[in-house]
C-alpha cells in the first residue's frame, strides 16, 4: 500500500489519540512520508514550512485514529435468506460486490478491518488488491470459508438438494476433519479461521442460540492446527458452554460472546480474549426484520440475544476486558454503509461513553486485527491512518453515521476520501 510522500500538518484541531487520554483541543499532528512525527499541543509543535507542507486546519475539526471494522463481511450483499450467502451469485459477481463494499467502508472512515468470514476465500485476494493499490479499502486481516459441524448452523442446505455449500463453509465431523479443514485454509492464505461453536437466533428450530454446533475436541483440533501454522482462530459464540469451550480450546477472539455466566466471564478476563459483540445487528433484526418477513420466533430470539449480549458487553468493559466494534453488515436489514450505527448504538443504547466506544473501534480493533504496532492510535512512529471529522462526535456520536461529515479519510498519510478531495 502506497505511502504519502512529503510533509503534512493538521493544526489547531480537537484530537483524540485513542490511547486512553482525554480529548484535547488546540492540538496539532504532523506526519511525513505516511508516518506520524508529532502529536501534541499546537503551541509547542515543531516548525514547518507552510509552502512545502500540506496543511489541514480548523478548530471545528475532530481528529481521531482511523476506525477498525472488526467483523467485516465484504462478500455479504443484501442477504435476506440463508440461500443468499452461498448459491445466489457466482464468485465473479461476489468479488465485484466485495470490492465495492471495501471502497464504501473506507469512505465511511474505516481504514482497517478484520474479516469475519468470506465467501470463496475472496477476502484473501481482496486484501492483495488493496495492498497493491488496485482498489481502495481498509487494510485487511483476511478470513476465509468458515468451519462448522455437520448439521450445525451453517449446514442449512439439505442433502437432497445436492448443491453443496462449498463457497461458504467447510463442514466437519470430528477432530480429523477439523484439522483437514484448517489445512485447506492454510493453503489458501487466510490469516484468521472462523468457526461456528454455537447456533443463532436465525435458526430457532434446529440450531438456536443455546445450541452447540461443534464439539470441544473439534474446536481444540482447529486451534492446535491453526496455531501451528501461525493463524488465529475466532468463533461465532452465543451459548455459554460454547464460549467456555472456545476459551478452553485457546481461541484468539470471540464473535458475539452473548451469554456468559460468572465462571465464563472470569475465564475470558483471565485469558484476555477480545470480544466483538456485533450487537447493533440484533437491534436492526428486531426493528427491521418484520419488513423482511423474519418469523416472530427469529425476532424473539434476536431480542434475547440483544438483552444477553448487552449485559455481557457492559460487564466485559466494566471488568477490564476488551471489546471490538463491528458486525454482520451486508444483510438486507443491516446493509453495508451503516457501520457507524454500531458506535451510536453502544453510546445511546448500551451506555458506553463516546471515548470508550471509539477506543473499542480504534485501539482494540487494531489489536484484534493484529496491526496495533502500525495503526489504531495516534502516536509518533505509527502510520498516518487518521479520520478528520467536521464536528464533535463526543457531543453527538451520531455524526459518525453521515460520511458527508468526514473532511478527510487518511490512510498511510494519503487522503483517500472526504470533502477535502472535493474542495
Amino acid at each position: 500500500m502506497q505511502l504519502q510522500s512529503g510533509k503534512a500538518v493538521i493544526n489547531n484541531c480537537r484530537l483524540f489519540d485513542g490511547t486512553g487520554s482525554t480529548v484535547k483541543t488546540s492540538q496539532a499532528l504532523h506526519y511525513e512520508d505516511g508516518v506520524i512525527t508529532y502529536v501534541g499541543d499546537a503551541a509547542h509543535q515543531p516548525e514547518y514550512d507552510p509552502d512545502s507542507t500540506q496543511i489541514i486546519e480548523s478548530p471545528d475539526f475532530t481528529v481521531i485514529p482511523g476506525l477498525v471494522e472488526a467483523h467485516f463481511h465484504p462478500t455479504y450483499f443484501n442477504v435476506a435468506e440463508l440461500a443468499d450467502l452461498d448459491i445466489k451469485y457466482p464468485v465473479e459477481y461476489v468479488t465485484l460486490l466485495a470490492a465495492a463494499n471495501a471502497k464504501l467502508a473506507l469512505e465511511c472512515g474505516y481504514t482497517s478491518a478484520r474479516s469475519g468470514g468470506s465467501l470463496f476465500n475472496i477476502d484473501v485476494w481482496l486484501k492483495k488488491a488493496i495492498n497493491e493499490d488496485v482498489i481502495i479499502g481498509p487494510r485487511l486481516a483476511s478470513n476465509g470459508r468458515e468451519i462448522c459441524g455437520v448439521g450445525g448452523l451453517m449446514d442449512w442446505n439439505p442433502d437432497y438438494r445436492k448443491i453443496g455449500m462449498e463457497g461458504l463453509v467447510l463442514l466437519i465431523n470430528g477432530p480429523e476433519e477439523a484439522r483437514s479443514a484448517v489445512r485447506k485454509l492454510v493453503k489458501d492464505g487466510v490469516e484468521w479461521v472462523k468457526t461456528y461453536p454455537t447456533g443463532d437466533a436465525a435458526a430457532p428450530d434446529v440450531n438456536d442460540h443455546h445450541t452447540l454446533c461443534m464439539t470441544f475436541e473439534e474446536m481444540h483440533a482447529v486451534v492446535e492446527t491453526a496455531h501451528n501454522h501461525k493463524l488465529k482462530v475466532t468463533g461465532h459464540c452465543r451459548a455459554t458452554e460454547g464460549i467456555k469451550n472456545a476459551l478452553l480450546a485457546g481461541y484468539d477472539c470471540l464473535e458475539h460472546g452473548t451469554f456468559m455466566d460468572n465462571e465464563t466471564m472470569d475465564l475470558l478476563l483471565e485469558r484476555d480474549v477480545p470480544v466483538v459483540p456485533a450487537l447493533y445487528f440484533e437491534l436492526a433484526s428486531i426493528e427491521n426484520g418484520p419488513a423482511f418477513n423474519l418469523p416472530q420466533a427469529v425476532i424473539d430470539g434476536h431480542q434475547e440475544t440483544l438483552d444477553g449480549g448487552t449485559e455481557s458487553a457492559r460487564r466485559i468493559l466494566k471488568e477490564g476486558g476488551r471489546l471490538g466494534m463491528g458486525g454482520d453488515y451486508g444483510f438486507a436489514w443491516n446493509p453495508h454503509g451503516d457501520y457507524a450505527k454500531e458506535l451510536s448504538f453502544f453510546v445511546n443504547y448500551v451506555g458506553f461513553t463516546p471515548e470508550e466506544t471509539l477506543m473499542c473501534a480504534t485501539k482494540t480493533g487494531s489489536e484484534i486485527a493484529g496491526s496495533d504496532d502500525q495503526v489504531g492510535t495516534l502516536e509518533t512512529g505509527k502510520l498516518a491512518d487518521i479520520l478528520v471529522i467536521n464536528g464533535n462526535p463526543f457531543d453527538d456520536i451520531r455524526i459518525m453515521e453521515d460520511r458527508s461529515n468526514f473532511y478527510a479519510v487518511i490512510q498511510n498519510g494519503i487522503i483517500k476520501s472526504g470533502s477535502a478531495l472535493r474542495s
